[in-house]
């Protein structure tokens, strides 16, 4: 007898009374809490399969548009078959399971674009079938195949004696929001690319699929470009161990793809600039006190057309190395002490009749910075102080939220979407900001259309990010801060929101995926007391 629990209505339905209580907690247990961020629809049945690495395939369906040599899933098949049976070399496992009948997995997808790069447009969803002691997985492309290999590998669990098993199930899915991301700072520290990688992967358990690479700011420069060399042989905090190659950019940006995720650099200007000033002579304003100068640098130099020729071919290379169709260039925070400081900058002012508007100032930097990236088909992500100052922006620009509490954002919402303009939420989600107890509590409960405008406005808002800013996270403690907190967020943005509106219903779900994590060696921190059947041993 089967025992349903049906998500998509977002009840449960009343379990067979003669069943064994424990059955049914059990199974409830193993299906639906087995999977993180919550499906947008999930039946599932007590009854189950039992699985054997030694006889366990994933399969091309017949009228699937990728077949073998696809290598998106090519990949995705090796890496999901050891998340599945982490200790499939087991020899005790392997005699356990010696006459299991064969399990398959049988993949199809819609469309071939297997050697494309995910974008703004890729689609996601996915349909996955749990029954009859074989499973299948539909999606419309490649990435949508990758999300429902994630889904697959946590409906998997194993028994107290080792065995493994999923249940018979069948889900229905896609993301709430197609932007889903997680902000890392290699400027404040720099982050070994191991350590980036090991982010990508906790990134594809969670189902985000947008890397912000914030790759440089004011401490130093890492991003050695080949055009501009000096700016990390001078600008990095080392030139030789401290920085990111291209050869490292490319295989970031491959090992992104392969998990479906984006990579979106970040090239902030005119503020947050001062690593660029060390190997590019007079980018930055010249700072005076009085009539003299005082031998420091302010912003870049928004008067020279020197600056724009060099800001035009470094988003050349930037826009041949990272493939995706976005570019985030900042705007945030300018400090405009310096600009008043300069005689030549208060002259050009005048010249152009801004006056002593310094705002209008900035708006005409970034508005030629903005003009160089749509030239080469780049869509730009600005902070949201660019639109504060200067609401003339071009509409396909992307907005980025990152300051205030909620009233504060959701006003900022209003306004930005009411100027029909997209936007990133980013506010709530903060997360290197810590405080003890449950604050991944506060970061479930965001409601990113929580804002007055219309149902047009709100599809406006296309997603939003978890940000790691860099002054006190390097290696060492990036993973634990990171993990599972960001995963509370992953699931607001990818499930339904009225099926995920209680945080005691989530509680135990993420204990339980907390788990999973600390089993596929992402030191996942604890969020309270207990412990999981599987310690992550390589501490």
């Amino acid at each position: 007898m089967d025992v349903m629990y049906m998500v998509s209505s977002g009840r449960h339905t009343r379990p067979k009374l003669y069943l064994p209580l424990l059955i049914i907690l059990q199974f409830v247990l193993q299906t639906v809490e087995g999977v993180w961020p919550l499906p947008q629809a999930i039946t599932s049945s007590a009854e189950r399969y039992s699985l054997n690495s030694q006889a366990f395939y994933f399969g091309y369906g017949r009228q699937s548009a990728a077949q073998p040599g696809c290598s998106v899933l090519d990949a995705a098949f090796k890496r999901y078959f050891s998340l599945i049976f982490p200790d499939h070399t087991s020899a005790n496992g392997a005699l356990r399971f010696s006459d299991s009948k064969p399990f398959t997995l049988d993949i199809s997808v819609d469309h071939d674009d297997c050697e494309s790069y995910p974008n703004e447009e890729s689609s996601e969803r996915y349909s996955l079938n749990v029954s009859g002691g074989q499973a299948s997985l539909n999606a419309e492309t490649v990435w949508g195949a990758v999300r429902g290999l994630e889904t697959f590998s946590q409906l998997v669990y194993q028994d107290d004696f080792g065995s493994y098993f999923v249940n018979k199930t069948e889900i229905e899915d896609f993301p709430r929001f197609q932007f889903r991301g997680i902000l890392l700072d290699t400027s404040r520290h720099y982050l070994p690319v191991q350590t980036i990688l090991k982010t990508l992967d906790a990134m594809a358990y969670s189902k985000f699929n947008v890397f912000h690479w914030h790759i440089v700011d004011d401490p130093s420069f890492p991003y050695q470009s080949g055009t501009f060399p000096d700016l990390s042989s001078k600008g990095a905090f080392h030139p030789m161990t401290h920085i990111y190659t291209q050869s490292d950019v490319r295989r970031v940006i491959s090992y992104a793809r392969l998990r479906g995720i984006r990579v979106l650099p970040e090239f902030d200007s005119p503020g947050h600039t001062k690593s660029w000033g060390k190997g590019q002579p007079d980018l930055l304003t010249h700072c005076y006190r009085g009539s003299i100068p005082s031998g420091t640098f302010g912003p870049v130099n928004p008067t020279l057309p020197s600056t724009y020729q060099f800001m035009a071919r470094l988003f050349k290379e930037v826009s041949s190395v990272f493939p995706d169709n976005y570019i985030h260039l900042g705007g945030d925070e300018v400090d405009f002490t310096c600009w008043k400081s300069n005689p030549d900058v208060r002259a050009f002012m005048q010249k152009m009749g801004f006056g002593a508007d310094f705002t209008k100032l900035e708006a005409f930097y970034i508005e030629n910075i903005v003009n160089i990236t749509s030239a080469l088909n780049k869509t730009s992500i600005v902070w949201q102080d660019v639109f504060d100052y200067h609401e003339r922006i071009p509409k396909d620009t992307v907005l980025h939220i990152w300051k205030g509490v909620p009233a504060e954002y959701e006003a900022e919402l209003s306004r930005m979407t009411q100027a029909g303009m997209r936007v990133v939420l980013a506010a709530p989600w903060y997360i290197n900001h810590i405080s003890y107890g449950q604050d991944w509590r506060s970061y479930y409960t965001v409601k990113p259309q929580n804002f007055s405008g219309t149902e047009e406005q709100k599809k406006l808002v296309i997603g939003g990010e978890v940000c790691m800013w860099g002054e006190y996270v390097d290696a060492a403690n990036l993973t634990p801060r990171l993990w599972p907190r960001a995963s509370a967020a992953a699931e607001r943005l990818w499930s339904d929101e009225k099926q995920t509106s209680s945080v005691d219903q989530a509680f135990p779900r993420l204990q339980n995926f907390r788990c999973k994590l600390l089993r596929r060696g992402i030191q996942a921190e604890p969020l309270y007391v207990g412990h999981c059947k599987y310690e992550y041993q390589d501490i």
